[in-house]
């Protein structure tokens, strides 16, 4: 299994774009502008989610909500200091410890991006016993000299804060480096699948896309499932990879294929939606690996939505998410990929009354 030159540019022009909670314009675009190369047309919820609807030609299909999510963990700017530096607030989980010396990027309002390097302490200077840096003593240093610096360069407080990072294929050229892995792979699989299937006529209404701030209380899932109504539902999402260690145990290896998500926080996957996974994957020889997590993903909003959607998590997992580097292993995108392609053209409304029997 190889990857396309296709699927590389994309998954470098989706991991570069700024895309922070709430400031996910970015990455809209792209996905409005690919997905609509493939839809009968696409829809955009209150909140900026988008979602590329194909129709079936069958009466009285069911819906098929696929949703990934474009928000990136990110920060916000609160405060230029008087000799130049920026002080930032987090949009989504970060740990204090990946953060020193990272290189970010400040998005301005007119779209001009900014490169700065978060400060820290010298060793040379530093006192007494080592301790943590919060993130509130932290500051990200663009190399201005003053407040009124960073306000000639178009930076104020509510700009958005992402990490500077290029994507790269690596030595071993099935792990690729990028950030935002979480979730632009699932902004990929979206228009990937979709792209797939433009020939093919399904026994389901297929609406495939994108939701806003899943990573600062999975906000854009409450209106776009409430946009859609969907009778089942499957989640794009990348999770934690556990596998530094080597051991046998560890949940999450990168390599060893999508993910069956028995349960997060926010969700446990029904039985029955288990089953249905599992049957594909075996019947069409797809590499996966049970997943449990302490997080959460978009599942948790979509699945208690309306009446209730049973839905599912088709995922990969990542080395190092939230933070400025990922490492992912393609062989487990074209897994998830097939997976997900593969319930899509089995679900009818035969498929939907038995799980939700």
């Amino acid at each position: 299994m190889e990857l396309s030159q296709k699927t590389l540019e994309r998954m470098k022009t989706l991991t570069e774009l700024h895309g922070a909670p709430g400031f996910e314009d970015q990455v809209r675009n792209y996905m409005k502008e690919s997905l609509s190369e493939y839809a009968d047309e696409v829809i955009q919820d209150g909140l900026g989610g988008v979602f590329a609807v194909k129709k079936s030609k069958k009466k009285n299909a069911p819906k098929v909500m696929v949703a990934a999510h474009m928000d990136e963990v990110g920060f916000m700017v609160t405060e230029l200091t008087d000799n130049g530096f920026i002080k930032f607030t987090p949009l989504g989980g970060w740990s204090t410890d990946v953060l020193l010396s990272q290189r970010f990027s400040v998005r301005t309002s007119t779209n001009e991006e900014i490169t700065g390097v978060i400060g820290s302490v010298p060793v040379h200077f530093r006192r007494g016993e080592s301790k943590e840096t919060k993130i509130s003593d932290m500051m990200l240093d663009v190399g201005a000299d003053s407040k009124e610096e960073l306000l000639e360069m178009g930076i104020q407080e509510g700009d958005s804060i992402v990490p500077k990072v290029e994507f790269q294929v690596l030595k071993n050229d099935k792990k690729l480096l990028a950030k935002a892995w979480d979730n632009r792979y699932g902004c990929l699989i979206a228009i990937e699948v979709l792209e797939a299937l433009k020939d093919t006529d399904l026994d389901c209404d297929l609406y495939i896309g994108a939701n806003v701030q899943e990573e600062v209380g999975l906000r854009g899932a409450k209106a776009s499932a409430n946009m859609i109504d969907p009778d089942i539902a499957f989640v794009v999402d990348c999770s934690p990879a556990n596998d530094m260690m080597g051991k046998k145990e560890d949940i999450g290896k990168i390599g060893e294929g999508t993910l069956l998500r028995l349960f997060d926080r926010t969700m446990i996957l029904a039985p029955k939606m288990r089953n249905f996974l599992l049957e594909t994957a075996e019947k069409e020889n797809i590499k996966y690996q049970y997943y449990h997590s302490p997080g959460g993903t978009d599942a948790g909003s979509i699945h208690v939505s309306n009446n209730g959607v049973m839905t599912a998590v088709v995922g990969i997992c990542s080395r190092y998410i939230h933070t400025a580097n990922s490492i992912i292993n393609y062989e487990d995108y074209l897994n998830a990929h097939k997976l997900l392609k593969t319930l899509i053209v089995n679900t009818n409304k035969e498929t939907v009354d038995k799980l939700r029997g």
